[in-house]
């Protein structure tokens, strides 16, 4: 079973290369869902032996409709993850009536050409999840990344079983969210091809003096003072599942 760790820093990068982690999806911003990472992260990740590399592409949070400004952008940064050695990039875009936007896919999968493409989580957002499984067969991408348009993969099990049984071999399918040592062998029975997961933990600040009176983000809420970061006892419990 092919494994990829959501990696947000430097210290989950290295854990996924200690644990034996199949790949990792690089990525900035996880109360966003995730984002475009930094340089200075992608290139630390590449550098580290034994290990596939897909980078997030997604220029900002909020949905997965982009104008063409956005697309230009997102077509930069693939180039840059290539230049970089990426072994693939991850990224999906979406209608204003929640079908993939084959056009802008394709050309984003044309830039990418010699580089693996995964359509990302975007997917659980389309309205109809085996007709967008079509379309994204249809654009070239390699995988796709799903929930089975759920919060978790588990709640989506029967649309998993269903996306790969309509899949036949010609797009893998890989689960993610909430994926974890209690649900990945039934994830596993129901067919995919991969398991996406981030076993986070939230790791408190050092930080001794706190003000209070500050969000940097300017939400009420936003934890100001931890680091999401990833969690190696259930990196480990998860592939010990997977024996």
């Amino acid at each position: 079973m092919t494994t990829e760790l959501c990696a947000y820093t430097c210290d989950a990068c290295d854990i996924a290369r200690r644990t034996g982690v199949t790949r990792i999806e690089l990525c900035a911003a996880p109360l966003e869902g995730g984002t475009t990472p930094s340089a200075g992260l992608i290139r630390y990740a590449r550098r580290l032996p034994g290990l596939r590399l897909s980078v997030m592409i997604r220029p900002r949070g909020g949905d997965f409709l982009y104008t063409d400004a956005e697309t230009a952008l997102m077509a930069e940064e693939i180039r840059f993850a290539r230049e970089c050695g990426a072994d693939g990039v991850v990224f999906g875009l979406l209608t204003p009536e929640g079908e993939v936007d084959e056009a802008r896919t394709a050309q984003l999968v044309r830039e990418a050409a010699g580089m693996e493409v995964t359509f990302h989580r975007a997917f659980d957002m389309a309205s109809d999840p085996l007709r967008a499984l079509e379309a994204v067969v249809r654009t070239g991408c390699r995988r796709v990344l799903t929930s089975g348009g759920r919060n978790t993969a588990q709640e989506g099990l029967g649309t998993l079983r269903a996306l790969v049984a309509q899949a036949a071999g010609r797009i893998e399918i890989m689960a993610g969210s909430g994926v974890g040592p209690s649900n990945a062998r039934l994830l596993t029975a129901a067919g995919v091809d991969a398991l996406h997961f981030s076993a986070r933990r939230e790791r408190e600040s050092a930080m001794r003096f706190r003000n209070p009176q500050v969000s940097m983000g300017g939400c009420a809420g936003v934890p100001e003072y931890s680091v999401t970061d990833t969690d190696e006892a259930i990196v480990r419990q998860i592939l010990a599942e997977l024996g």
